[in-house]
């Protein structure tokens, strides 16, 4: 066991200071968000800015007890912890309180905790010890599979929740099944599949006039435009044989994919998930409905300019024109206070700190770590994009939270959970035979 100077030594302490100003900047634009004048104490913990203090004070100490704990413990216990988090999983669905109509939370008291924010280390911790096993190798079925089954699990049992955007999360560790090897042809049929996905549902109820008073929905006129596509790759490749067979099966595929769009769209998804998508495609317009909280937020980042109104000045944050404005749409405080510059600086550090966790990979020693530290880079990245993205209008609401900022202990204590142990295995890496 090696003393407490030699870990304070090797502590990547970079990385612990970015944590602490996203941390300290998150806590102080929570307090922005939810600012009255009427607020005696900003230590009031009857106010939203008072109770996250609580929950940076414990994850201080969750982070302190982490630093002690032996790294092994995490890649020994790593598929214990996941079935425990399966568990809860599953708890939940039978046992838990509904809040904005995801059964996702157990609450005891007036004390909430939401397990799936939790499964994101859990399932990081699970794949890392699988991937990171002797002959384990990207390029077996079977390995492509187990995988897919550590991932989909708890995904799946997110979905059953009604939680569809922490859900999608797990679509991130795709990055590090690409980075262990897996075939850059996965990537590229997930861009293909989103892309075909959009454009179907952007043309499929567009009604094109053809000759001899022929009538085609866009949908038809995609499949077409396929055959035609796939006739031209056999043409040019006749005299391979088997050209003939993978054009097919391809343009069955996506054929496929058109037709069924309507029906996931409208049978899969939530209402109003379909809406907010068709809302931010523009297929549709709904300003004061499904497209309120992103037209508001636009319109409170939009009115910070270069430099922001200033601290505890936001018009629109003060105001509660925003929706959601300490949780997911945290940004758009942020956008409305301290402008272009404040955003531009808050984006940064992220960056740095996605940056910082790539590098601490590159130099570990152990599979099991390195495994680890790039699910721990792709699950932020993730969150980071896809929230920041929300709040511009980029990317479609699927309510999940921007690390370290938005409002709320369930998601402070997980993220700070899986930053930290990465950081605890790369202070011990020097010690990895």
């Amino acid at each position: 066991m090696r003393g407490t100077k030699s870990l304070i030594d090797n502590i990547d302490w970079v990385t612990v200071g970015l944590y602490f100003i996203l941390v300290l900047a998150g806590w102080l634009n929570i307090y922005a968000a939810v600012y009255n004048e009427e607020f005696e104490s900003i230590f009031d913990t009857t106010q939203r800015y008072g109770k996250q203090l609580l929950w940076i004070g414990t994850a201080g100490i969750i982070a302190t007890v982490i630093l002690l704990i032996d790294e092994r413990f995490f890649s020994t216990f790593g598929y214990l912890i996941y079935g425990f988090i399966i568990m809860l999983l599953v708890a939940v669905l039978l046992v838990g309180a509904a809040t904005k109509g995801a059964t996702s939370w157990f609450e005891i008291g007036g004390f909430k905790i939401q397990p799936s924010e939790f499964s994101k280390f859990a399932t990081n911790l699970a794949l890392a010890k699988y991937l990171s096993t002797l002959n384990i190798r990207m390029k077996d079925l079977k390995t492509k599979l187990i995988a897919a089954a550590i991932l989909g699990l708890p995904a799946v049992l997110i979905l059953m929740q009604n939680d569809t955007g922490s859900a999608l999360v797990y679509g991130a560790f795709v990055l590090v099944l690409f980075r262990e090897g897996l075939s850059g042809n996965f990537l590229l049929i997930g861009l293909i599949t989103a892309f075909l996905f959009v454009i179907t549902l952007v043309f499929q109820n567009d009604v094109y006039q053809l000759p001899f008073e022929v009538e085609l929905t866009g949908g038809w006129m995609l499949i077409i435009a396929l055959f035609i596509m796939m006739g031209l790759v056999f043409y040019l490749n006749r005299k391979k044989k088997q050209i003939l067979l993978f054009s097919t099966v391809i343009f069955i595929a996506c054929s496929g994919l058109v037709k069924s769009v309507d029906y996931v769209f409208n049978n899969i998804l939530e209402p109003h998930q379909s809406k907010r998508i068709n809302v931010m495609l523009g297929i549709e317009s709904d300003p004061y409905g499904a497209g309120y909280n992103v037209n508001q937020s636009l319109i409170a980042i939009g009115s910070g300019g270069l430099t922001g109104k200033g601290y505890l000045k936001g018009t629109q944050t003060k105001y509660d024109f925003v929706p959601e404005q300490s949780t997911d749409f945290i940004f758009c405080t942020i956008g409305e206070e301290w402008g272009f510059l404040g955003s531009f600086v808050v984006v940064a550090l992220f960056m740095s700190l996605l940056l910082r966790i790539l590098f601490m990979c590159s130099r570990q020693r152990s599979d099991f770590a390195r495994i680890y530290g790039y699910g721990v880079a792709a699950i932020f990245f993730f969150h980071f994009m896809i929230n920041i993205g929300m709040t511009i209008g980029l990317a479609p609401v699927i309510g999940i939270p921007l690390p370290f900022f938005s409002y709320g202990g369930s998601s402070l204590w997980a993220f700070t959970i899986l930053l930290f142990v990465f950081i605890k295995m790369d202070a011990d890496r020097l010690e990895v035979l």
